[in-house]
């Protein structure tokens, strides 16, 4: 796993956000952020878990999404293409909002 951001549910809306339709999200980029915070916007119609909008959640690249979620059993969102190419899950471990994605 390779570390990409900390996701921050927001109500406000900033710029330069991109929606991402297949989540109901408004994100910021992460990589424009020093510290790789990306700053999430949900849509009342939202499919993400609603926890992620009470919390963060930290983010991280796999290489096998099936094989990063396999024997999890705090799955809040199955995984899901929100992009072409990028496949996202939503879990908690340890207590934690984490996202995995799979790019390609």
């Amino acid at each position: 796993m390779q570390f990409l951001h900390v996701g921050v549910p927001t109500q406000e809306r900033l710029p330069e956000t991109t929606y991402i339709e297949a989540a109901g999200v408004h994100v910021t980029d992460p990589s424009a952020h020093p510290l790789c915070f990306e700053y999430v916007r949900f849509e009342h119609d939202s499919v993400l878990h609603e926890s992620l909008r009470r919390g963060p959640h930290v983010a991280y690249q796999v290489e096998d999404i099936q094989a990063a979620l396999a024997g999890e059993e705090k799955i809040l969102n199955a995984p899901m293409e929100v992009m072409p190419g990028v496949t996202v899950a939503f879990l908690v471990k340890d207590g934690v909002n984490l996202e995995y994605i799979q790019l390609g």
